[in-house]
């Protein structure tokens, strides 16, 4: 999971400030895959560092319907 999700937000990511940087232009053909590589080689890493934490974080903020009762 961790490895499609790097993938897809980075992707979109990337597209949209490259986009948002250059424009739809020749330009923006050439620098966005650059740039989603690098997103993906620093988001893929992050993700799986911090996926425990944030587990833990969502089981606090979360109530299990089966204890509420």
């Amino acid at each position: 999971m961790p490895l499609v999700l790097s993938i897809i937000m980075t992707f979109v990511v990337s597209l949209i400030s490259t986009l948002r940087s250059l424009g739809p232009t020749p330009a923006f053909l050439v620098t966005w895959p650059t740039a989603w590589a690098l997103s993906w080689i620093a988001a893929f890493p992050t993700l799986l560092i911090v996926l425990p934490l944030v587990r833990r974080i969502v089981a606090c903020l979360v109530t299990d319907p089966s204890e509420a009762k």
